[in-house]
């Protein structure tokens, strides 16, 4: 079939051949001015749809910006029993708004739309804000991993029913489609019958799951054995398979001693003071082997180590059995007596503080790349008797010895690393300690030398934490490459990489049973990693900023980890649940630790307090309680304020004496 041009020029060529000029030329005319007008109807057509699409394509930033204030308005503007949870859906339309903007190439008002509504933020995701605020070009959004795992995830929110059905009646109502269409792609809503829940629901009700949020309810059904080593020196105590000779003699010449002392009382003689101090020291002996029980009646299982643990001393097995016969039982009626250590003039150096298990040593990391150890026995000669042990940061007078009127060094002085030390820890007998650093290594002394032993490299960035094994011989290190190691002493080269987190891996935590390690990081989650393995076995997401501290419960069934805004969420191991948030501090909580039975936890902040939290009383809330919204918060035991004095370290001794540890700040 023709075509239209053919069939022109098959008219024209007759029309030529029979000599019809004029015909041919007004034929050729028309076909001209319909060629004019069929491109004119195209430019016209063009031009309308560019004037149609030109009012939605300007007004994109404005929907976004009104949306966004409209909806601000209202959360604000609505009843107080339901603003909380409605506040709640502000941060990540914000977020993503801002996203979509810089995406859809509005810079300039993204960058408005970020600064008009930043403040409304700030105290809650200051960390946050900080990172996006790098975001000034679409490419960056892929190039930025932070950004990028914002994009591809969702934040599940808690929500009453209530609280939903006003939402969704605003959105309609005002036809937000801009807004909803955030909503509905990047929020994912738990909703609840009934009422809004309590304010202080707040800090475990918005968190961000990935798109592969599957895939982590997949890892949280690993099976892991939470419980503790068997045949461990307090399991054979609590079997009571471990008194010495000289204690079974003592006990039997006590026991004695009190049956005469008895019968000549009853003859009419006066009880004498021996008597009432042997009474006395049956009673005592008596309610500590009465409380062992009671705090192992919910007995962990007993596990098989994974590792090649090493073996214990002898001496060093006496002396651990010492303090375990020795050990003070706390509860919520039995708070700990508590030492605390406070560096001096140290000139905002001082990066991170240690103490050893026994409180015999005491170690601070500078930003000069040194680590200064001080003997406690030694300063005690020196100091007054008082609970409150005074380290000098800075040796301003002359180090050396000579001459009766110079002012010895008071502590011991490693040098080694070339940049600032962030961390450091003791072996559990106080023989060696270990510290990292900038300089991406991690160093092994010897207390006892005084003396660098090993250099350990494999990290390629400043190393933040390392953490000796609860059995020493082994420890693990977190980084700022990402990645937490496992290493032993006796190899330069670490054991297993543990690789997962999406960013800083700021500190690190064995198990009590030696066969797992957690990791928390500036990602707002926590990891808990198989060590023979390497693999991750339970993801634990909740924290709202970076996680700064980790603990482990001693009967190995629970974690406790603090973050960057005051919140402390105690974990349930087995099941991988948060059991209940620890709400009071002010400011970055920096450390945790258990006492030696469990029964408290001890949490030392930059707001300059040291809390003591009930840990026995959140284990026995009942499931009813759970689903009827009763609170099932942590008791908060007492605080204890210090003077100017962040809290950068604590430890509970075998004895369950706490210590502490901070740097003046005026």
């Amino acid at each position: 079939m023709m075509g239209d041009e053919e069939l022109e020029k098959v008219v024209v060529g007759y029309l030529k051949r029979k000599g019809l000029k004029l015909t041919e030329r007004t034929l050729m005319e028309e076909n001209k001015n319909s060629t004019v007008m069929s491109e004119n109807s195209h430019r016209e057509a063009s031009l309308s749809s560019q004037i149609l699409a030109f009012p939605e394509y300007e007004n994109i930033p404005v929907k976004y910006h009104d949306g966004y204030s409209r909806l601000r308005s209202w959360a604000y503007g609505s009843l107080d029993v339901y603003k909380h949870e409605l506040l709640r859906v502000l941060y990540p339309v914000y977020i993503h708004s801002f996203m979509d903007l810089v995406a859809k190439g509005y810079i300039q008002e993204a960058r408005t739309f970020f600064s008009t509504f930043r403040e409304d933020h700030e105290m809650m995701h200051m960390r946050d804000l900080q990172k996006l605020e790098a975001v000034i070009s679409p490419s960056h959004l892929e190039e930025m991993e932070f950004a990028h795992t914002l994009r591809q995830s969702k934040v599940k929110i808690k929500i009453c029913q209530y609280s939903y059905d006003m939402l969704l009646q605003y959105l309609h109502k005002t036809e937000s489609i801009t807004i909803l269409g955030i909503i509905n792609e990047h929020i994912n809503f738990q909703v609840s019958p009934g009422q809004p829940g309590s304010i202080s629901d707040d800090a475990d009700s918005v968190t961000v799951i990935g798109s592969n949020q599957d895939a982590v309810n997949q890892i949280n059904q690993k099976e892991i054995l939470w419980g503790l080593l068997e045949d461990s020196l307090e399991e054979r105590l609590e079997k009571g398979g471990l008194l010495s000779d000289s204690e079974k003699a003592d006990g039997d010449t006590k026991e004695a001693d009190l049956e005469e002392n008895k019968r000549k009382s009853a003859d009419g003689g006066k009880q004498t003071q021996t008597t009432k101090k042997l009474k006395k020291d049956k009673v005592t002996s008596t309610a500590v082997k009465a409380a062992r029980p009671e705090t192992a009646t919910v007995t962990a299982p007993r596990v098989k180590p994974e590792l090649a643990l090493p073996a214990i001393p002898t001496e060093v097995e006496q002396s651990i059995l010492e303090d375990l016969r020795n050990r003070v039982q706390l509860s919520s009626a039995a708070l700990p007596s508590v030492s605390f250590y406070t560096f001096l003039n140290a000139h905002n150096a001082l990066n991170c503080a240690a103490i050893s298990a026994d409180g015999s040593m005491v170690a601070g990391g500078f930003a000069d790349s040194s680590l200064k150890v001080w003997d406690m026995a030694k300063l005690g000669q020196q100091a007054s008797k008082s609970a409150l042990h005074v380290l000098q940061g800075e040796d301003n007078a002359n180090e050396s010895t000579a001459g009766s009127k110079a002012c010895k060094r008071n502590y011991t002085q490693f040098l080694g690393h070339s940049g600032p030390v962030y961390s450091a820890t003791f072996s559990p007998m106080g023989d060696f300690i270990l510290s990292s650093s900038a300089d991406s290594t991690i160093r092994l002394w010897s207390t006892k030398l005084n003396a660098n032993l090993v250099c350990y490299k494999g990290h390629n960035y400043p190393v933040w934490d390392v953490q000796f094994s609860p059995v020493g011989h082994y420890f693990a290190s977190s980084s700022h490459d990402r990645t937490a190691r496992i290493w032993s002493m006796d190899r330069i080269q670490p054991l297993r990489i543990l690789a997962g987190h999406l960013s800083d891996v700021d500190c690190v935590r064995w198990h009590e049973n030696c066969n797992y390690v957690a990791t928390g990081s500036s990602d707002k989650t926590v990891k808990l990693w198989d060590v023979q393995s390497g693999e991750c076995v339970r993801i634990f997401v909740g924290h709202r900023s970076m996680i700064l501290s980790l603990a482990m419960s001693p009967d190995g069934r629970y974690m406790a980890s603090g973050d960057e805004d005051g919140t402390i969420n105690m974990w349930d191991l087995a099941s991988g649940r948060c059991v209940t948030p620890l709400l009071g501090h002010t400011s970055c909580v920096w450390s945790l630790a258990f006492s030696c039975e469990g029964a408290l936890l001890a949490s030392g902040s930059a707001d300059c307090s040291v809390k003591l939290w009930d840990v026995s009383a959140s284990a026995k809330v009942s499931r009813n309680e759970e689903k009827n919204g009763a609170s099932n918060r942590l008791r908060s035991l007492k605080t204890l304020p210090t003077k100017s004095t962040p809290v950068y370290s604590l430890q509970f001794s075998r004895r369950n004496l706490l210590f502490a540890a901070g740097v003046l700040s005026v």
